[in-house]
């Protein structure tokens, strides 16, 4: 088969080789999916670039396809269930592939009316805001009553998504609306006409444009804050480029902000906040184990697409199959997306014929 791996080229580019390589067969707990759409993350550009030992892997993890064949454990899928997955990071036979590899947990079931396109769209991205909401900020998920004192807290401070454009952020927002919490402060650029239709006004919810400067940023978010409340909970969706130091003029010394960069030291934040770092990997066992919250939403993910309530992020389909995953890693290290992520449709990839079995 067709498999494309990203290697780094000189001090800071990328160079995407494809290759041909052996189909593989799925371990006891895994689903073989055939692709049929990949979608890509920034990570798979960072990834061989800033972390050693890591060049040359197919570093695509958001897969749609068809289940080709399941391990023997599996019981929940089989052949010719159309299906959206969780690749394992930095493990082999990722989506940049006409076949890869997804373990069961974190493979979901797609309603008809979901395309394939809009499904590579989310499972990375969903799950990191899943995870950065529920497991690191500890916000009461959807079935959690207003017994929760933290659902106290955001109701009275509100809840802060910085990046809320990005298809994180954007996910947390989805997510805050079906939690019943607001008000949501988003902060957003190019892409806030598409965030204010996320945003419920009418339960408060505001966007904040970043593009006026730091510190209107800083005053509007104070604005944003209910008068005689304190602003407890924040999701930095970007946590570079002045986007904490921003928070934390406004958050509560004793509140929570949970960041998305690993490897960055944050030394700006007060020691009196609680600061995590929102790992989606942790869904698969690294660097803690977050398994069960990670099967479970996944499953809430294909209902919320099947009754309506939940739905993939804009998308932009690059043309040429693989041979396309370049230009999309290229177009994310340089900034050129805007409330979109990129796909890849497995099927325009030249010579593709010749790989089929």
């Amino acid at each position: 088969m067709k498999s494309a791996h990203v290697y780094k080229k000189g001090d800071a580019q990328l160079d995407v080789q494809i290759k041909d390589i052996p189909i593989p067969k799925p371990e006891a707990n895994q689903v073989l999916i055939k692709v049929i759409v990949s979608g890509t993350n920034p990570k798979d550009w960072k990834y061989p670039i800033l972390v050693k030992g890591v060049t040359g892997l197919n570093t695509g993890d958001d897969i749609a396809g068809y289940v080709e064949a399941v391990g023997s454990d599996v019981t929940e899928f089989r052949a010719g269930d159309r299906v959206g997955a969780f690749h394992q990071m930095r493990t082999d036979y990722g989506s940049f592939a006409e076949y890869a590899i997804a373990p069961a947990t974190t493979t979901f079931h797609l309603p008809k009316n979901t395309s394939f396109e809009e499904a590579a769209t989310i499972p990375l991205a969903a799950m990191t805001a899943v995870v950065g909401l529920y497991a690191r900020l500890g916000l009461p998920e959807p079935w959690v009553g207003n017994v929760s004192q933290a659902r106290k807290d955001a109701l009275a401070g509100g809840v802060l998504v910085y990046g809320a454009a990005s298809a994180v952020g954007a996910f947390a927002i989805k997510l805050l609306v079906r939690s019943k919490i607001h008000p949501i402060i988003a902060v957003a650029g190019r892409g806030i006409p598409f965030v204010e239709g996320l945003l419920e006004k009418s339960n408060g919810d505001v966007v904040i444009d970043y593009r006026k400067g730091d510190e209107q940023v800083v005053e509007g978010l104070r604005a944003a804050v209910p008068k005689g409340q304190k602003l407890l909970y924040a999701f930095d969706a970007v946590s570079e480029n002045g986007s904490y130091q921003n928070i934390i003029k406004v958050l509560d010394p004793h509140g929570h902000i949970s960041l998305v960069l690993p490897g960055k030291k944050y030394e700006e934040i007060p020691d009196t906040v609680n600061q995590t770092l929102t790992t989606v990997g942790s869904v698969h066992g690294v660097p803690d184990d977050l398994a069960d919250l990670g099967f479970a939403w996944f499953r809430l993910f294909a209902l919320g697409l099947k009754e309506g309530w939940f739905s993939g992020h804009p998308y932009e389909v690059v043309p040429g199959g693989l041979n396309g995953v370049q230009t999309g890693l290229e177009n994310l290290q340089h900034g050129k997306a805007s409330a979109i992520k990129y796909v890849y449709r497995i099927e325009e990839t030249e010579g593709l014929e010749k790989s089929k079995i």
